[in-house]
Order: structure tokens, then sequence, then C-alpha cells
């Protein structure tokens, strides 16, 4: 069964570690002992049976987002197992944005990642209009959502980005809301929100895990680890132990991924 990793973080080798550990310590977990580096990333991914990975770096200031995606650009020229997600920022121009799409499509990225929690702004915001309307039906974006902490993220933010912008493909991160799952149902019937798996599993157990599959349907499910925050090993094997069909687990596995994001 083939397997793809949608949802990993990668930093140039002079700051991983640093970015690793920042990140970490957001989110009061602890992840130092993880480096954030593509060499790791590929080591203990092929040592779990990964094949492909998503790999993104966010943004948090308008001026980085050149720079991040000729970095993604080099790593994925580097290792054809990357499909990388370009950096954006709300805080660019609508030319500025336009001009990013137009040339990162042509260098064979696959989607966009939007951090609302770091970029500081509120997912619904018009001010993101702009990327939104420029990416629609044309790339996915990976939102994070959810932090009980802040309202930039909140899954009702993502439903109403996602009525507001059908042909908007929306990929919602840690399973739609992360530490806010009671909030997701908001995302029912909404043919162009899918989920993934990261930063989910170790807090709301298989019982919950396979709830929220059978609620929303695999279909709509990617598998995601969000390395470095969690390593390919340890989170496989909680989905593994999942009780879901042969078909449930070929879908989220990859067959979503290649589908949403072209990964091939």
């Amino acid at each position: 069964m083939k397997i793809i990793d949608a949802h990993c973080h990668i930093y140039p080798q002079k700051i991983a570690g640093k970015a690793a550990r920042s990140i970490a310590d957001f989110y009061s977990i602890d992840s130092a002992r993880l480096g954030g580096t593509d060499t790791e990333l590929l080591e203990t991914g092929k040592k779990a049976g990964v094949e492909r990975f998503a790999v993104c770096s966010v943004a948090t200031k308008a001026a980085q987002v050149k720079s991040i995606n000729e970095f993604l650009y080099r790593e994925t020229r580097a290792h054809p197992e990357f499909a990388p997600l370009m950096a954006l920022h709300p805080d660019m121009s609508e030319e500025d944005i336009e001009n990013e799409i137009d040339l990162n499509l042509a260098r064979g990225f696959c989607g966009i990642k939007l951090h609302p929690d770091f970029q500081h702004f509120y997912l619904d915001d018009e001010k993101a209009f702009p990327i939104y309307e420029a990416a629609s039906g044309r790339l996915p974006i990976l939102f994070h959502t959810g932090d009980k902490r802040y309202e930039f993220s909140a899954p009702k933010r993502m439903a109403r980005v996602a009525r507001e912008f059908k042909r908007l493909t929306c990929v919602a991160a840690h399973f739609g809301g992360w530490s806010r799952w009671e909030e997701i149902s908001c995302y029912k019937g909404l043919e162009n929100v899918y989920v993934d798996t990261s930063s989910t599993l170790e807090y709301i157990g298989a019982d919950e895990a396979e709830r929220f599959i059978k609620f929303f349907g695999a279909e709509w499910f990617m598998y995601g680890t969000d390395y470095p925050m969690w390593t390919e090993g340890n989170e496989l094997e909680r989905f593994m132990s999942l009780k879901l069909t042969d078909s449930e687990f070929e879908m989220i596995l990859s067959g979503n991924a290649m589908r949403v994001y072209g990964i091939r």
C-alpha cells in the first residue's frame, strides 16, 4: 500500500534545529529531538515505508516568501520524493501573489501553505481573499486550523471561506481543528474541504478518530505527520491501529493526496 505524508515541514540546515524547537515550544510539545531537516525526514520516512512527502514552510512575513519558495524548489530538485507547497502571506500585493503562484506552478509546486496563527490573520479576513481568489480552481491550500488559544484559525472561519470560495480546494489540517475538534462538524457537507490527520492522533485517540472518519467519509482525509512535530514511525503506527477497511486505508494513506495535490 502506497504511503504519502501530506503534511511535513522542512527548514534550511542552519536554522532547522532552532525552528523545530521554536514550534515545539509554541505547542508545548517535546519535539526538540527532531531536527526538521530534509535528510532526517527522508531517513525516518523511508524507514516507515513512506514514498512521497508534501513539504512546506511558513512565511511569518511577506518578505520571507521568495526565499522560502526558492529553498523548497531546490529541495524538490534534489529530492524527487518531495512535493512542495509554496509559502504565501496575506500582506503581499495582489500582483506579487499572482506572480509567485504563476512562477511556482511552472516549477511543479502542488499547493499553498498558510498558518493564520503564525501569520497573524483571521482565516476569513478579506485581506487573505486575493490568495483564495488566485488559488481557486488552480491550487489547494493547506491551512493550519484550530487552536483554543486563538481565534485566527477557528473551524467556523474555515467553513466560511469554503462556502465563499466554492472553487477553492481547502485542506484543514489537524482533523480540521487542532484542540477544537468538537467544532469541526461545521465542515459536514462542504465538498471543497478535506482534512489531514496530523498532530491529532496523539490527543483524540483511536475511537474518536474512527468516529470522525466515519462521520465525514474517508474520501475527505489525508495522512500527515506534521513533521518535525511527530515522527513518521510513531504516527504511522497510531494510524494503522485504527479499525478501517482496506479501501479507507488506501484513500487516506495515498489516494486522496494523489487526487488533491496531484502527487504521483
